[in-house]
């Protein structure tokens, strides 16, 4: 099934979000190109993308650029490599859909249980409890889309907390693996559905962004800030740790499965905590600017600074001839507007 969804991934990609996101003017360019150069090529490609101080004043010496031009050059090179706004767009389509489709699953699956109302009746029989075909298709479904986001990480958009997301697949998985084994899988429905109601807000969000609809990805963005920070923040740890740590206990006493499954949740609930971190960190750059700030997970190296991508020469007036990189005037390959978070 993870195979499957692997493969919808890509179908969905090419028939569906891609028609969709040039129906919606999404643009197809990528980062602006580094000028070519065969040196700081053979430099980039064979020894190093991220030069230290030593070799870029070699390099400039080689190239008679100055030392910012250079750090300029492998910036561009690096951002070369990343994916176009109408792929990111792509991508994030298709979580939207999946998101939004086992959210309402989930919640129209939980409507009709005890334990949603009641979490002490999670524990009724355990462990004894019958898995219903209902039950057993929402479990599958999920796993095997974690399966898939684990696997496609190594592919898809890299983001600069690409660790901090693969230990949380990691830990999702595991939890899902270990909670179907031993059959908690009536708590394991409600952290799964508590989960998947953010990452619906936080799709559309960055899907309007890629459109260029600032407004309303301000307003989903700051509307993901608050579900996910009620939800992870405040729910989860009331609602889910608070059963399984001691309306579980209290039910059935100490046993061996319970303290791993609670050690796999707390890890969570700490990723949670620093997810919250960084978008309260946004949501408090969005008021103060009047938008949501730059995200901090971008996958565009940016500088601070303005700058031309023509490398300037030591020597103010001359042309610069060096493996034909004559000079072209242009912008630093940045993103320019404004984008919403990605934080988990």
């Amino acid at each position: 099934i993870s195979l499957v969804f692997f493969f919808h991934s890509s179908v969905s990609h090419r028939f569906i979000a891609k028609p969709c996101a040039l129906g919606l003017k999404v643009q197809a360019n990528g980062p602006q190109k580094a000028q070519p150069n065969a040196i700081l090529e053979k430099v980039f490609t064979a020894i190093t993308k991220h030069p230290d101080e030593k070799r870029l004043e070699g390099l400039s010496k080689q190239l008679d650029w100055d030392v910012r031009s250079i750090q300029r050059w492998f910036r561009q090179r690096r951002n070369q490599e990343k994916p176009s706004t109408l792929t990111k767009f792509c991508e994030s389509m298709w979580r939207f859909t999946f998101y939004l489709y086992i959210f309402t699953y989930g919640v129209r699956f939980l409507k009709k249980t005890p334990w949603l109302w009641n979490t002490r009746q999670c524990w009724n029989g355990y462990p004894y409890q019958p898995l219903m075909p209902d039950l057993h298709y929402y479990y599958i479904v999920e796993l095997s889309f974690y399966w898939s986001l684990m696997f496609s990480q190594f592919i898809d958009i890299k983001r600069k907390d690409f660790g901090i997301m693969f230990t949380h697949h990691i830990v999702t998985v595991t939890l899902i693996t270990f909670s179907y084994v031993t059959n908690l899988t009536r708590v394991g429905t409600l952290t799964l559905c508590l989960h998947d109601a953010a990452d619906v807000v936080l799709e559309a969000a960055k899907m309007a962004n890629y459109c260029k609809c600032q407004k309303l990805s301000d307003l989903l963005f700051l509307t993901f800030a608050i579900v996910f920070i009620v939800s992870r923040l405040g729910i989860y740890p009331l609602w889910i740790l608070n059963t399984t740590l001691f309306e579980l206990y209290e039910a059935l006493g100490n046993f061996p499965a319970l303290w791993v499954f609670n050690v796999l949740l707390v890890i969570l609930q700490i990723l949670h905590c620093f997810w919250s971190y960084l978008i309260i960190k946004a949501a408090y750059k969005a008021i103060s600017k009047g938008k949501v700030a730059k995200d901090d997970r971008s996958d565009i190296e940016s500088s601070s600074d303005e700058e031309e991508t023509v490398p300037r020469s030591k020597t103010p007036h001359s042309t610069i001839t060096t493996n034909g990189t004559g000079g072209a005037n242009g912008t630093n390959g940045y993103l320019t507007g404004g984008t919403c978070s990605e934080e988990h």
